[in-house]
């Protein structure tokens, strides 16, 4: 598990996941492996056995305007406890803690100078 205060995951978010793909394989020599999601797949891009990062497809309209960008997720000891620790700091909550099973617990939230970041308690692993 990656440490308190460390990025933890990244992820690509865009509206031409195979041009991502095709750029990041012939680029870099990255490798995809899909996860089916309730919003179509979500792409784990892979050097060998480790996962890297994933590629999200942005579609609909809580997307609109948003350009392609790399996201990045901060891991934390206890996301809701931190959250609160934000909230008291300034920061706005762009997304209430979700769970996704075998990856952890995340919230989207925006620090008061603008930027956003995830955090994410990941999910314990045997």
């Amino acid at each position: 598990m990656t440490a308190h205060g460390h990025f933890h995951w990244n992820e690509l978010m865009t509206r031409n996941v195979e041009a991502s793909k095709k750029f990041y394989a012939e680029t870099i020599g990255w490798t995809f492996n899909g996860m089916d999601m309730p919003d179509g797949t979500y792409w784990v891009a892979m050097d060998g056995e480790q996962a890297l990062g994933g590629i999200f497809e942005m579609k609909g309209p809580d997307f609109e305007g948003i350009p392609t960008h790399w996201f990045a997720y901060l891991s934390v000891d206890d996301v809701d406890a931190r959250l609160k620790k934000a909230k008291a700091a300034g920061a706005k909550v762009m997304r209430e803690p979700f769970d996704v099973p075998n990856v952890g617990r995340i919230a989207i939230l925006q620090q008061p100078d603008g930027a956003h970041v995830g955090w994410m308690t990941p999910a314990k692993m045997d």
